[in-house]
């Protein structure tokens, strides 16, 4: 099987926006495309990664609407939907129609419209991922990250400040990227001090509600080079999924589909853990990124906070995650936030990230869905 290569990113500006879902989708797209001179008329297929455009806007057929923007008819085209991790299930969907000669040329496009709902509509949307019977007794992702980082800060005695370390990390790695949707520091102060939502949790340990769109472009690695220099391989990937109701699972600071997703992308890929020089955590809440790098297995269970304290990683440590500012400053467009995560890695990967460059031959994604319920780990390579 033939490796499959990323030729080319984009991604709007996050934040609140007044175009719509299909008009979001189409701008990340066409500038995708752009970027390495490839005609609509040369993909043979086109996803479109998007939990919810029905919910929020009343809109269906996006994937239809958006073949016909960009000038693509002709090609295949379908929606990826898999909750917050749909970014990420839309790649591994467009990674096999290119890994089984399906597709010579596969866009994919994240994109969501949000930030016309209230933040309880919002919620609410979100929160129809849980099981009906949790969801009935008003369970929400918000509740369930406050209960389980409790948990963790109880068990491993860890202080309530490091898990503020996180957003203070993450917003100042997001000043240095224009398209974030906050690019301001914070401090630890400011976090702690901020209104409580699902105590631990304070408003600062949340993304924010956002608008976006991102695009990555995939062919055969062995045609890359046709169309530039600066292309990335996929070498691993692998998607798991948890048990629906978090309460059934045996220790719910442990995300089994995360530890499970990662060790099939690192067969995959061939790679020991240390290999990877940078990653993009999904922190919607921030206990979700100490709980990832446990998961995946850089840390023991219960010391993943100490690394954020120690500043591992951060941009200047060893291992330096969320360089993109993560979920927490660069927002959460739903749909988009799998493909974006991978537009970070490419730009990484490809030496295009400017003042947020790190030195990284190797890179991790790791897109999650609801609190763990479905992942999808992603890892790429720089060409040399």
């Amino acid at each position: 099987m033939e490796r499959v290569a990323c030729i080319s990113s984009a991604m709007t500006a996050f934040g609140q926006r007044e175009e719509w879902v299909i008009e979001l989708a189409t701008q990340a797209g066409l500038a995708c495309l752009e970027e390495v001179a490839v005609g609509a008329g040369e993909l043979d297929h086109v996803y479109l990664a998007n939990m919810a455009s029905g919910e929020f806007e009343g809109q269906s057929g996006v994937v239809n609407a958006l073949v016909d923007e960009i000038g693509a008819t002709g090609a295949y085209g379908a929606r990826i939907d898999q909750t917050s991790a749909s970014g990420g299930a839309g790649l591994f969907a467009a990674w096999q129609s290119v890994a089984s000669g399906a597709s010579e040329m596969t866009l994919l496009v994240g994109a969501e419209k949000m930030t016309h709902r209230t933040t309880a509509q919002s919620t609410d949307i979100i929160a129809s991922l849980t099981h009906p019977v949790e969801y009935k007794h008003g369970v929400t992702l918000p509740s369930f990250a406050g209960m389980v980082a409790r948990r963790y800060l109880d068990r491993y005695d860890a202080p309530r400040d490091a898990l503020a370390k996180v957003a203070v990390k993450n917003h100042r790695h997001g000043v240095d990227n224009p398209h974030a949707q906050f690019r301001k520091e914070v401090d630890i102060e400011t976090v702690l001090e901020s209104p409580i939502v699902a105590d631990p949790l304070r408003l600062y340990d949340f993304c924010p509600i956002t608008d976006g769109s991102a695009a990555v472009l995939l062919c055969p690695e062995s045609v890359a080079a046709s169309y530039t220099d600066a292309y990335c391989v996929i070498s691993g990937i692998a998607g798991a999924t948890d048990t629906h109701v978090v309460h059934e699972r045996a220790e719910p600071t442990h995300l089994g589909a995360v530890a499970s997703s990662a060790d099939r992308a690192f067969d995959m890929a061939g790679l020991d853990r240390d290999a990877i020089e940078v990653a993009e955590l999904h922190d919607m809440f921030t206990i979700l990124e100490v709980l990832q790098t446990e998961a995946i297995g850089w840390f023991e269970p219960g010391s993943g906070w100490e690394a954020v304290d120690e500043g591992v990683t951060d941009r200047t440590g060893s291992l330096p995650v969320n360089t993109s500012g993560g979920l927490k400053s660069k927002g959460h467009p739903l749909g988009a936030t799998g493909v974006a995560q991978v537009d970070e890695l490419y730009r990484q990967l490809t030496g295009g990230a400017g003042p947020r460059q790190v030195d990284a031959a190797a890179g991790l994604a790791c897109n999650v869905g609801g609190f763990g319920n479905c992942v999808t780990t992603t890892i790429m390579e720089a060409v040399t």
